[in-house]
């Protein structure tokens, strides 16, 4: 579990890391509507992806364990970004100067080699502020299979009255810049027995419903201290929460299970960047000073519908399934099950 929430980090911290001015940082320079308005486009479907992944690979089977009985799933999870939003349009703008046309960069999501250079002129408060900043590239190339990794390691135990608890937790973890913690928990209820006959076929019929909150910390530190960006004490908060409500049905049988889902999926997610950025325009000649300049907040919900299978040797498990959603998600991986 460590390593998967790392992995969320590094994606989240190669999006904020400043190189010169070709990080987000860069995009400071814009006035302060436009910079919301390019940070909210570019960083987008990360926190959506984020969202859907979390609430992705709860279950592979509707089967519950008897009373005290358990299980450890360690599985791939990942939501795919659809390509209409791997770029975002920089026109309409107020503070970028763009040739006529719809000029395009890329998200988080993009090829780390579409990003485009922006030419900003704006007043505000009575100085004319005149500058250019590339706009960052995406990380599509260092993403697993293209897709928003989201951890899918968990543990669930039978309890009374026919139904499993299941747990995600990992303690904060990470590194002095960048450090994250993640707590989910789900409850999942069989109802086969409200079908009478039912309860004596090999299909099982359960209600799922789960809460997820990731938080990570970003410290930004100024590695050029030549550039046109002078940082003191930056920092970026992402908080997370996402919830899934499904009905899940099975058919169990010795060696081979079939699964899937029905429900609906939703979450919310922040970032905030504090501290005092300051920022030289027109060849150094006017400073513009900025302080908690970024307050971003996105959400994401919609139906969902989830089929996959499972192959069973003893207490091993082995399952994939696929997922359909505005950001369609995989889950594979094992599971080891007792009872």
């Amino acid at each position: 579990m460590k390593k998967s929430l790392l992995l969320i980090l590094s994606v989240i911290t190669f999006t904020l890391k400043i190189n010169a001015q070709n990080g987000p940082e860069g995009i400071l320079f814009a006035d302060s509507e436009d910079t919301n308005r390019l940070t909210n486009a570019y960083m987008a479907p990360a926190m959506k992806g984020l969202i859907y992944g979390m609430n992705n690979g709860w279950y592979h089977t509707a089967k519950v364990h008897k009373k005290f009985g358990f299980d450890i799933s360690i599985g791939f999870n990942g939501s795919m970004v659809p390509s209409k939003d791997e770029m975002f349009s920089l026109s309409n703008l107020k503070s970028i100067n763009q040739p006529t046309g719809n000029i395009t960069s890329a998200t988080v999501a993009g090829s780390e080699n579409d990003g485009s250079l922006a030419t900003v002129t704006f007043q505000e408060n009575g100085i004319t502020y005149t500058g250019t900043f590339e706009m960052p590239g995406g990380i599509k190339e260092d993403l697993p299979l293209n897709a928003v990794p989201a951890p899918a390691i968990q543990a669930s135990m039978g309890l009374p009255f026919k139904t499993d608890v299941i747990l995600r937790f990992v303690p904060k973890v990470g590194s002095d810049d960048v450090k994250g913690g993640l707590f989910g928990i789900g409850l999942k209820k069989e109802i086969t027995d409200w079908f009478g006959p039912l309860d004596k076929t090999p299909l099982h019929v359960s209600l799922l419903a789960t809460y997820t909150n990731m938080g990570v910390d970003y410290t930004i530190t100024d590695e050029d201290p030549g550039d046109n960006i002078d940082i003191q004490n930056g920092k970026v908060d992402f908080d997370l929460n996402s919830y899934t409500v499904q009905a899940i049905a099975s058919l169990n049988f010795p060696v081979i299970n079939v699964y899937g889902g029905v429900g609906y999926t939703g979450g919310s997610s922040s970032l905030d960047m504090s501290g005092t950025y300051t920022l030289s325009y027109n060849g150094s000649l006017n400073q513009r000073t900025l302080t908690d300049p970024l307050n971003l907040d996105s959400n994401a919900s919609g139906f969902k519908a989830t089929v996959g299978t499972r192959l069973s040797v003893g207490f091993f498990k082995l399952f994939a399934d696929y997922t359909l959603q505005e950001y369609n998600a995989f889950n594979a991986g094992i599971a080891f099950s007792f009872r």
